[in-house]
Protein backbone atom coordinates (compact mmCIF):
# COMPACT_ATOMS: atom_id res chain seq x y z
CA UNK A 1 0.00 0.00 0.00
CA UNK A 2 1.15 3.50 -1.15
CA UNK A 3 0.98 6.06 2.02
CA UNK A 4 -1.33 8.78 1.22
CA UNK A 5 0.01 12.71 0.93
CA UNK A 6 -1.41 15.57 1.04
CA UNK A 7 -0.12 17.42 -2.66
CA UNK A 8 0.70 21.03 -1.49
CA UNK A 9 2.81 24.24 -2.40
CA UNK A 10 5.47 23.01 0.17
CA UNK A 11 8.07 21.02 -1.34
CA UNK A 12 9.14 20.25 2.61
CA UNK A 13 5.88 18.37 3.11
CA UNK A 14 5.92 15.75 0.60
CA UNK A 15 6.77 12.34 1.32
CA UNK A 16 10.04 10.82 1.63
CA UNK A 17 11.35 9.44 -1.65
CA UNK A 18 11.20 5.43 -1.57
CA UNK A 19 13.87 3.22 -2.90
CA UNK A 20 14.11 2.97 -5.93
CA UNK A 21 12.91 -0.88 -6.02
CA UNK A 22 9.33 -0.11 -3.95
CA UNK A 23 8.63 2.86 -7.07
CA UNK A 24 5.92 2.00 -9.37
CA UNK A 25 6.33 1.78 -13.09
CA UNK A 26 3.72 4.38 -14.36
CA UNK A 27 4.32 2.53 -18.05
CA UNK A 28 2.04 -0.02 -19.45
CA UNK A 29 -0.69 1.11 -16.67
CA UNK A 30 -4.20 1.74 -18.37
CA UNK A 31 -5.69 4.86 -18.18
CA UNK A 32 -7.78 3.74 -15.03
CA UNK A 33 -4.86 2.55 -13.05
CA UNK A 34 -3.05 5.04 -13.75
CA UNK A 35 -5.29 7.39 -12.30
CA UNK A 36 -5.71 5.08 -9.34
CA UNK A 37 -2.12 5.08 -8.42
CA UNK A 38 -2.39 8.78 -8.19
CA UNK A 39 -4.66 9.20 -6.18
CA UNK A 40 -3.33 6.38 -4.00
CA UNK A 41 -0.01 8.67 -3.88
CA UNK A 42 -1.83 11.68 -2.78
CA UNK A 43 -3.27 13.44 -5.90
CA UNK A 44 -6.60 14.97 -5.23
CA UNK A 45 -9.48 12.69 -6.66
CA UNK A 46 -10.91 15.49 -8.32
CA UNK A 47 -7.83 16.31 -10.58
CA UNK A 48 -6.42 12.59 -10.78
CA UNK A 49 -8.18 12.82 -14.61
CA UNK A 50 -6.38 15.67 -15.56
CA UNK A 51 -3.29 14.57 -14.03
CA UNK A 52 -3.65 11.44 -15.83
CA UNK A 53 -3.92 12.94 -19.17
CA UNK A 54 -1.36 15.38 -18.86
CA UNK A 55 1.23 12.32 -17.81
CA UNK A 56 0.01 10.09 -20.81
CA UNK A 57 0.75 13.02 -23.03
CA UNK A 58 4.30 13.28 -21.36
CA UNK A 59 4.99 9.59 -21.29
CA UNK A 60 3.35 8.12 -24.98
CA UNK A 61 2.88 11.48 -27.19
CA UNK A 62 6.55 12.97 -26.04
CA UNK A 63 8.40 10.08 -24.79
CA UNK A 64 10.24 11.87 -22.06
CA UNK A 65 10.91 9.52 -18.78
CA UNK A 66 12.16 12.51 -16.70
CA UNK A 67 8.98 13.60 -13.93
CA UNK A 68 11.37 17.28 -13.83
CA UNK A 69 10.74 17.81 -17.77
CA UNK A 70 7.24 17.78 -17.61
CA UNK A 71 6.51 21.11 -17.27
CA UNK A 72 2.69 21.54 -17.03
CA UNK A 73 3.15 20.30 -13.63
CA UNK A 74 3.68 22.17 -10.41
CA UNK A 75 7.60 21.87 -9.15
CA UNK A 76 6.06 20.16 -6.00
CA UNK A 77 3.66 18.01 -7.45
CA UNK A 78 7.07 16.44 -9.93
CA UNK A 79 9.17 15.51 -6.86
CA UNK A 80 5.71 13.67 -5.61
CA UNK A 81 5.90 11.75 -8.66
CA UNK A 82 9.78 11.20 -8.91
CA UNK A 83 9.31 10.30 -5.01
CA UNK A 84 6.59 7.60 -5.62
CA UNK A 85 7.15 6.27 -9.00
CA UNK A 86 9.12 5.63 -12.07
CA UNK A 87 9.61 5.88 -15.93
CA UNK A 88 10.67 2.36 -16.68
CA UNK A 89 11.03 0.63 -20.47
CA UNK A 90 13.46 -2.61 -21.47
CA UNK A 91 17.09 -2.22 -21.46
CA UNK A 92 18.84 -2.17 -24.54
CA UNK A 93 21.33 -5.01 -24.21
CA UNK A 94 22.11 -5.24 -28.07
CA UNK A 95 21.35 -3.37 -31.93
CA UNK A 96 22.10 -5.00 -34.56
CA UNK A 97 21.36 -3.51 -38.24
CA UNK A 98 20.89 -5.68 -41.21
CA UNK A 99 22.47 -5.10 -44.42
CA UNK A 100 18.57 -4.32 -45.63
CA UNK A 101 18.38 -1.75 -42.88
CA UNK A 102 16.30 -4.34 -40.56
CA UNK A 103 16.96 -3.48 -37.07
CA UNK A 104 17.17 -6.44 -34.15
CA UNK A 105 16.65 -5.00 -30.42
CA UNK A 106 18.24 -7.37 -27.50
CA UNK A 107 16.04 -6.02 -24.51
CA UNK A 108 16.52 -7.13 -20.71
CA UNK A 109 13.66 -6.70 -18.74
CA UNK A 110 12.91 -7.37 -15.08
CA UNK A 111 14.48 -10.63 -13.72
CA UNK A 112 17.54 -10.05 -15.86
CA UNK A 113 15.49 -12.11 -19.15
CA UNK A 114 15.78 -11.32 -22.38
CA UNK A 115 13.16 -10.61 -25.62
CA UNK A 116 14.03 -9.45 -29.45
CA UNK A 117 12.13 -6.92 -30.89
CA UNK A 118 12.27 -6.19 -35.20
CA UNK A 119 12.40 -3.41 -36.73
CA UNK A 120 11.44 -3.64 -40.29
CA UNK A 121 11.79 -0.59 -42.78
CA UNK A 122 9.93 -0.36 -45.70
CA UNK A 123 9.27 2.32 -48.68
CA UNK A 124 5.46 2.94 -47.23
CA UNK A 125 5.80 1.88 -43.66
CA UNK A 126 7.75 0.76 -40.91
CA UNK A 127 6.72 -2.23 -39.16
CA UNK A 128 7.49 -3.15 -35.71
CA UNK A 129 7.93 -7.01 -34.82
CA UNK A 130 7.03 -7.30 -30.76
CA UNK A 131 7.01 -9.94 -28.40
CA UNK A 132 4.47 -10.95 -25.37
CA UNK A 133 6.55 -13.71 -24.07
CA UNK A 134 10.19 -14.98 -22.88
CA UNK A 135 10.11 -18.09 -25.19
CA UNK A 136 7.29 -19.58 -26.15
CA UNK A 137 4.42 -21.62 -24.22
CA UNK A 138 4.02 -23.68 -27.95
CA UNK A 139 6.90 -26.13 -29.86
CA UNK A 140 6.08 -25.60 -33.18
CA UNK A 141 8.71 -27.61 -35.41
CA UNK A 142 9.85 -25.00 -38.08
CA UNK A 143 9.99 -21.90 -35.47
CA UNK A 144 13.00 -21.12 -33.69
CA UNK A 145 11.72 -19.27 -30.49
CA UNK A 146 9.66 -22.55 -30.61
CA UNK A 147 12.98 -24.75 -29.33
CA UNK A 148 13.07 -22.57 -26.24
CA UNK A 149 10.77 -23.08 -23.45
CA UNK A 150 8.44 -20.11 -22.13
CA UNK A 151 10.30 -18.24 -19.36
CA UNK A 152 7.28 -16.41 -18.43
CA UNK A 153 4.59 -13.61 -19.76
CA UNK A 154 5.53 -9.92 -20.70
CA UNK A 155 4.21 -7.41 -18.53
CA UNK A 156 2.14 -4.25 -20.26
CA UNK A 157 4.82 -2.28 -19.59
CA UNK A 158 7.57 -4.66 -21.03
CA UNK A 159 5.51 -4.98 -24.38
CA UNK A 160 4.33 -1.27 -24.74
CA UNK A 161 8.35 -0.80 -23.71
CA UNK A 162 9.28 -2.57 -26.54
CA UNK A 163 7.78 0.56 -28.86
CA UNK A 164 8.81 3.22 -26.77
CA UNK A 165 12.33 1.67 -26.87
CA UNK A 166 12.47 1.27 -31.17
CA UNK A 167 10.89 5.13 -31.07
CA UNK A 168 13.85 6.03 -29.07
CA UNK A 169 15.92 4.70 -31.11
CA UNK A 170 14.35 5.43 -34.52
CA UNK A 171 14.29 9.47 -32.85
CA UNK A 172 11.08 9.55 -33.43
CA UNK A 173 9.47 11.19 -30.66
CA UNK A 174 8.17 14.82 -31.38
CA UNK A 175 10.80 17.45 -31.28
CA UNK A 176 10.12 20.08 -28.46
CA UNK A 177 7.02 22.64 -29.31
CA UNK A 178 6.05 19.81 -32.13
CA UNK A 179 2.68 17.99 -31.64
CA UNK A 180 2.62 13.92 -32.51
CA UNK A 181 0.29 14.74 -36.01
CA UNK A 182 3.34 16.81 -37.80
CA UNK A 183 5.53 13.84 -37.05
CA UNK A 184 7.23 11.07 -39.62
CA UNK A 185 5.66 8.05 -38.48
CA UNK A 186 8.45 5.56 -38.61
CA UNK A 187 6.74 2.81 -36.92
CA UNK A 188 3.39 3.06 -38.53
CA UNK A 189 2.47 -0.86 -38.21
CA UNK A 190 2.69 -3.03 -35.38
CA UNK A 191 3.00 -6.83 -35.75
CA UNK A 192 2.53 -8.72 -32.58
CA UNK A 193 4.57 -11.64 -34.45
CA UNK A 194 7.67 -11.62 -32.45
CA UNK A 195 8.56 -14.54 -29.51
CA UNK A 196 5.58 -16.05 -27.61
CA UNK A 197 1.70 -16.59 -28.43
CA UNK A 198 -0.23 -13.09 -27.90
CA UNK A 199 -3.04 -15.05 -26.62
CA UNK A 200 -1.66 -17.11 -24.00
CA UNK A 201 -1.03 -13.39 -22.22
CA UNK A 202 -4.39 -11.58 -23.35
CA UNK A 203 -4.66 -9.15 -20.93
CA UNK A 204 -1.10 -8.11 -21.41
CA UNK A 205 -1.60 -8.09 -24.60
CA UNK A 206 -4.75 -6.24 -24.47
CA UNK A 207 -3.52 -3.24 -22.15
CA UNK A 208 -0.37 -2.46 -24.05
CA UNK A 209 -2.38 -2.27 -27.31
CA UNK A 210 -4.84 -0.34 -25.94
CA UNK A 211 -2.00 2.29 -25.15
CA UNK A 212 -0.03 2.04 -28.63
CA UNK A 213 -3.72 3.37 -30.19
CA UNK A 214 -4.65 5.55 -27.43
CA UNK A 215 -5.10 9.09 -29.76
CA UNK A 216 -3.82 10.96 -27.02
CA UNK A 217 -0.45 8.84 -27.16
CA UNK A 218 1.06 6.67 -29.05
CA UNK A 219 -1.69 6.90 -31.88
CA UNK A 220 -1.80 4.17 -34.11
CA UNK A 221 -5.25 3.33 -35.93
CA UNK A 222 -5.94 -0.17 -34.59
CA UNK A 223 -6.21 -1.47 -38.73
CA UNK A 224 -2.35 -1.08 -37.91
CA UNK A 225 -1.91 -3.25 -35.71
CA UNK A 226 -1.92 -7.31 -36.43
CA UNK A 227 -1.77 -9.97 -33.77
CA UNK A 228 -0.80 -13.62 -34.93
CA UNK A 229 -2.08 -16.58 -33.48
CA UNK A 230 -1.19 -20.09 -33.96
CA UNK A 231 -4.95 -20.83 -33.23
CA UNK A 232 -5.81 -20.09 -29.35
CA UNK A 233 -9.54 -20.64 -30.31
CA UNK A 234 -11.46 -19.14 -27.49
CA UNK A 235 -9.48 -15.97 -27.53
CA UNK A 236 -10.04 -15.36 -31.29
CA UNK A 237 -13.43 -14.24 -30.32
CA UNK A 238 -12.41 -11.87 -27.83
CA UNK A 239 -9.36 -10.65 -29.37
CA UNK A 240 -11.85 -9.27 -31.68
CA UNK A 241 -13.79 -7.47 -29.46
CA UNK A 242 -11.39 -6.01 -27.01
CA UNK A 243 -8.80 -5.09 -28.98
CA UNK A 244 -10.28 -4.66 -32.92
CA UNK A 245 -6.98 -5.55 -34.38
CA UNK A 246 -6.64 -6.99 -37.58
CA UNK A 247 -6.03 -10.50 -37.11
CA UNK A 248 -3.44 -13.57 -38.73
CA UNK A 249 -2.94 -16.73 -38.34
CA UNK A 250 -0.22 -18.96 -38.61
CA UNK A 251 -1.53 -21.99 -40.29
CA UNK A 252 0.80 -23.93 -42.33
CA UNK A 253 -0.54 -26.90 -43.49
CA UNK A 254 -3.75 -28.24 -44.81
CA UNK A 255 -4.40 -31.29 -43.06
CA UNK A 256 -4.39 -32.00 -39.56
CA UNK A 257 -1.82 -34.74 -40.21
CA UNK A 258 0.70 -32.35 -41.31
CA UNK A 259 -0.51 -29.31 -38.65
CA UNK A 260 -0.48 -31.73 -36.01
CA UNK A 261 3.47 -31.88 -36.56
CA UNK A 262 3.85 -28.19 -37.60
CA UNK A 263 1.85 -26.37 -34.87
CA UNK A 264 0.54 -28.83 -32.24
CA UNK A 265 -1.75 -26.53 -31.31
CA UNK A 266 -4.12 -28.41 -33.57
CA UNK A 267 -4.19 -31.43 -31.68
CA UNK A 268 -6.49 -29.27 -28.41
CA UNK A 269 -8.05 -27.23 -31.77
CA UNK A 270 -8.04 -28.69 -35.36
CA UNK A 271 -8.51 -26.64 -38.56
CA UNK A 272 -12.07 -27.31 -38.34
CA UNK A 273 -12.28 -25.43 -35.09
CA UNK A 274 -9.78 -22.80 -36.17
CA UNK A 275 -11.73 -21.83 -39.34
CA UNK A 276 -14.82 -21.64 -37.20
CA UNK A 277 -13.61 -19.41 -34.87
CA UNK A 278 -12.30 -17.46 -37.78
CA UNK A 279 -15.26 -16.93 -39.75
CA UNK A 280 -17.16 -15.63 -36.91
CA UNK A 281 -14.33 -12.93 -35.97
CA UNK A 282 -15.64 -9.01 -35.13
CA UNK A 283 -15.32 -6.50 -38.14
CA UNK A 284 -14.72 -9.21 -40.75
CA UNK A 285 -15.04 -7.95 -44.32
CA UNK A 286 -13.01 -7.03 -47.27
CA UNK A 287 -11.28 -4.42 -46.14
CA UNK A 288 -10.81 -6.09 -42.63
CA UNK A 289 -9.31 -9.62 -43.89
CA UNK A 290 -7.66 -12.17 -42.12
CA UNK A 291 -4.05 -13.29 -43.33
CA UNK A 292 -2.94 -16.66 -43.45
CA UNK A 293 0.45 -16.96 -42.74
CA UNK A 294 1.87 -19.93 -44.57
CA UNK A 295 5.86 -20.89 -44.06
CA UNK A 296 7.04 -22.85 -47.39
CA UNK A 297 8.64 -25.80 -46.66
CA UNK A 298 10.35 -28.20 -49.17
CA UNK A 299 7.96 -31.27 -49.59
CA UNK A 300 6.27 -30.64 -46.74
CA UNK A 301 3.67 -28.34 -47.42
CA UNK A 302 4.38 -26.82 -50.32
CA UNK A 303 2.32 -29.41 -53.28
CA UNK A 304 0.18 -27.70 -55.94
CA UNK A 305 -2.59 -30.01 -54.23
CA UNK A 306 -1.94 -28.22 -50.97
CA UNK A 307 -2.51 -24.81 -52.64
CA UNK A 308 -5.93 -26.12 -53.79
CA UNK A 309 -6.85 -27.46 -50.56
CA UNK A 310 -6.49 -24.64 -48.84
CA UNK A 311 -8.55 -22.20 -50.87
CA UNK A 312 -11.28 -24.80 -50.25
CA UNK A 313 -10.29 -24.57 -46.90
CA UNK A 314 -11.04 -20.70 -46.33
CA UNK A 315 -14.13 -20.47 -49.16
CA UNK A 316 -16.03 -17.40 -47.83
CA UNK A 317 -13.31 -16.26 -45.82
CA UNK A 318 -12.64 -12.96 -46.65
CA UNK A 319 -8.46 -13.65 -46.39
CA UNK A 320 -4.88 -12.97 -48.07
CA UNK A 321 -2.30 -15.61 -47.55
CA UNK A 322 1.33 -14.50 -46.87
CA UNK A 323 3.44 -17.26 -48.31
CA UNK A 324 6.31 -17.11 -46.40
CA UNK A 325 9.69 -18.64 -47.55
CA UNK A 326 11.10 -20.68 -45.03
CA UNK A 327 13.98 -18.97 -42.84
CA UNK A 328 16.28 -21.49 -42.02
CA UNK A 329 18.18 -21.59 -38.46
CA UNK A 330 21.19 -23.56 -36.74
CA UNK A 331 19.69 -27.07 -36.47
CA UNK A 332 16.39 -26.48 -38.34
CA UNK A 333 14.96 -29.82 -39.65
CA UNK A 334 13.39 -28.40 -42.80
CA UNK A 335 14.24 -26.40 -45.68
CA UNK A 336 13.10 -23.79 -48.04
CA UNK A 337 10.76 -24.12 -50.87
CA UNK A 338 12.33 -23.89 -53.88
CA UNK A 339 11.41 -20.68 -55.67
CA UNK A 340 9.45 -22.32 -58.12
CA UNK A 341 7.27 -24.25 -56.25
CA UNK A 342 7.03 -21.24 -54.05
CA UNK A 343 5.20 -19.24 -57.46
CA UNK A 344 3.57 -22.13 -58.19
CA UNK A 345 1.68 -22.43 -55.13
CA UNK A 346 1.10 -18.70 -55.28
CA UNK A 347 -0.11 -18.68 -58.79
CA UNK A 348 -2.87 -21.17 -57.60
CA UNK A 349 -3.90 -19.13 -55.03
CA UNK A 350 -3.96 -15.90 -56.84
CA UNK A 351 -6.46 -17.05 -59.46
CA UNK A 352 -9.04 -18.32 -57.03
CA UNK A 353 -8.82 -14.74 -55.84
CA UNK A 354 -7.12 -14.83 -52.97
CA UNK A 355 -3.54 -12.04 -52.75
CA UNK A 356 -0.73 -14.45 -52.35
CA UNK A 357 2.10 -11.95 -51.56
CA UNK A 358 5.70 -14.01 -51.26
CA UNK A 359 7.41 -12.24 -48.41
CA UNK A 360 10.55 -11.01 -48.91
CA UNK A 361 12.87 -11.93 -46.14
CA UNK A 362 14.19 -9.65 -44.19
CA UNK A 363 17.39 -9.69 -41.60
CA UNK A 364 18.39 -12.84 -42.20
CA UNK A 365 21.64 -11.87 -41.97
CA UNK A 366 21.35 -10.90 -37.98
CA UNK A 367 18.77 -13.43 -37.47
CA UNK A 368 16.06 -11.28 -37.29
CA UNK A 369 13.84 -13.20 -39.97
CA UNK A 370 10.29 -14.29 -39.36
CA UNK A 371 10.88 -17.26 -37.14
CA UNK A 372 14.41 -16.79 -35.97
CA UNK A 373 14.22 -15.33 -33.38
CA UNK A 374 15.23 -16.52 -29.58
CA UNK A 375 17.08 -15.37 -26.58
CA UNK A 376 18.93 -17.21 -23.95
CA UNK A 377 16.85 -16.39 -21.13
CA UNK A 378 16.02 -19.69 -19.33
CA UNK A 379 13.44 -20.48 -17.03
CA UNK A 380 13.31 -20.03 -13.63
CA UNK A 381 13.57 -23.32 -11.41
CA UNK A 382 10.35 -22.63 -9.62
CA UNK A 383 8.59 -20.65 -12.50
CA UNK A 384 4.90 -21.22 -13.76
CA UNK A 385 4.30 -22.73 -16.78
CA UNK A 386 1.21 -21.32 -18.99
CA UNK A 387 -0.30 -24.78 -20.00
CA UNK A 388 -2.33 -24.59 -23.56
Amino acid sequence: MIATAPVTQDVLTLPRRLPAAERINLVGMTRAQLAAALVAAGTPEKQARMRTAQLWQWLYQKGVRDFALMTNLAKPYRALLAARFTIDVPQVVRRQVSADGTRKYLLRVAGGHEVETVYIPDADRGTLCVSSQVGCTLTCSFCHTGTQRLVRNLTAAEIVGQIMVARDDLGEWPAPGRVAKDETRLISNIVLMGMGEPLYNFEAVRDAMKIAMDHEGISLSRRRITLSTSGIVPEIARTGTEIGCMLAVSFHATTDEVRDRLVPINRKWNIAALLDALRGYPNLSNSERITFEYVMLDGINDSDEDARRLVRLIAGIPAKINLIPFNEWPGAPYRRSPEARIRSFADIVYKAGYASPIRTPRGEDIMAACGQLKSDSARAPNARRVVP
